[in-house]
């Protein structure tokens, strides 16, 4: 074991009322888990942190710890909190590899559909695996999802998603790899044939464009279908990356590890306005991205980037408003620009099937608890709400679970 994380584990106050806790968007049992470890009861304490959160081992390498367990830590108000992200990955990475289901679900159980393996539907997958007989349709080779397929290996080994895929089968989860649910095989196809509940966690894969003169050049991509095989790219020296959220620093980072001699991450806003982890920023410009605040593009040319200067409006009401300044337009000289300005979900499902409401922004309309406006049918994750994070997708997937366990209760 490394020595600081013994050390850290030692540091940790056993608060009362630990904030730590509060801080994490799923509870995870810190404080307990700590004792459990420091008292060498390490089985216990990753058995305890599996069965509150599945994915914790991935959420120690990518959640925003400064905002969420760590930034809540009472001893960062003087010097350095507890490093809890490397407590919970050693006591996880520890218990997958004795992990062993403790039932599998009986072959005259209800069956129940996942469409989509991302975290969403993995948790799920996880959670209902020892009740239910658990299918999991995956359009994508291998499962994981955006956890495979949008997280660069550096921040995620992608040997965690493979382990976690190899427990999920030995507990009896069926996967049906290479199906896309809504071109050969429909939702009313599975209704068909037997199963009882229907899970879409189909994320959001759909790039959102710019809607600018350009974007159609061979030398502009989407990030989210770069960071999925960034290896079958030439970008050339000069990327300019358009975005300032976590993907964005990834696309930076990755294409630096590409070869890339010049990264330059362009944000509409001030330095307020950079949506990623404040780590993730610091890791970008660590590893030579540059980031420049207050630009806008407007247009992309063959030899780059032409983009406006901003300046901040404070209105009224005490809003902010992003103003472009006329005539401050200025060529970027870029061998390829890179688009990470978000993601919509692709329509596919909701387009093959009926009764299914969606919401003006293209995302699956439910309830607190995951329902569908069709009876059977619950979503969650990404394709609900948009790209937030891994451990509020897990969140959502612990609501639907428990809603569809109390559905087939009565519906099986």
């Amino acid at each position: 074991m490394k020595k600081h994380i013994i050390e850290d584990a030692q540091r940790c106050l056993q608060c009362k009322n630990p904030l730590c806790e509060s801080g994490c968007p799923i509870g995870t049992p810190i404080k307990e888990a700590i004792q459990l470890l420091i008292g060498s009861n390490l089985n216990e304490a990753g058995k305890l942190l599996f069965e509150n959160n599945p994915l914790s081992i991935v959420c120690s390498h990518i959640c925003p710890q400064e905002n969420q367990c760590e930034g809540h830590c009472v001893l960062g108000k003087k010097g350095s909190p507890v490093f809890i992200s490397a407590i919970e990955g050693y006591i996880s990475d520890y218990y997958l590899n004795i992990h062993k289901p403790a039932t599998i679900a009986d072959k005259n159980a209800p069956k129940v559909a996942l469409i989509g393996s991302g975290p969403a539907g993995l948790a799920i997958a996880f959670m209902l695996c020892t009740k239910y007989r658990v299918t999991i349709f995956e359009g994508n080779d291998r499962l994981g999802g955006i956890l495979r397929y949008g997280i660069p290996e550096f921040r995620l080994p992608k040997d965690i998603v493979d382990r976690l895929s190899d427990i999920l089968i030995k507990s009896g989860v069926s996967v049906r790899p290479n199906t896309a649910i809504g071109s050969n095989l429909t939702i009313d196809d599975l209704f068909r044939d037997g199963f009882k509940a229907i899970f879409m966690g189909t994320g959001v894969w759909r790039p959102r464009k710019l809607n600018i003169k350009g974007e159609s050049l061979g030398h502009v991509h989407f990030a989210i279908e770069y960071l999925r095989s960034p290896d079958a790219y030439r970008l050339g020296k000069e990327v300019s990356v358009i975005g300032a959220g976590n993907v964005a620093m990834d696309v930076a980072r990755t294409a630096l590890r590409q070869g890339a001699r010049e990264v330059t991450i362009f944000c509409r806003g001030g330095e307020d306005a950079i949506a990623a982890g404040k780590s993730e920023v610091q890791y970008a410009k660590i590893e030579g991205a540059k980031i420049e605040v207050l630009k806008s593009p407007v247009e992309i040319t063959d030899e780059g980037l032409i983009l406006v200067d901003n300046e901040v409006k404070i209105n009224e009401d005490g809003t902010k408003s992003i103003i472009p300044i006329a005539g401050s337009e200025k060529l970027h000289p870029s061998s390829s620009v890179i688009i990470a300005v978000s993601q919509g979900p692709r329509s596919v499902v909701i387009s093959s099937t009926k009764g299914i409401n969606i919401k003006d922004s293209g995302l699956v309309a439910v309830d607190e608890f995951g329902h569908t406006s069709r009876a059977g049918v619950f979503a969650g994750g990404d394709v609900v709400t948009g790209a937030k994070t891994v451990v509020e997708a897990v969140v959502a997937a612990r609501k639907v679970a428990k809603a569809i366990e109390e559905y087939l209760m009565h519906n099986a």
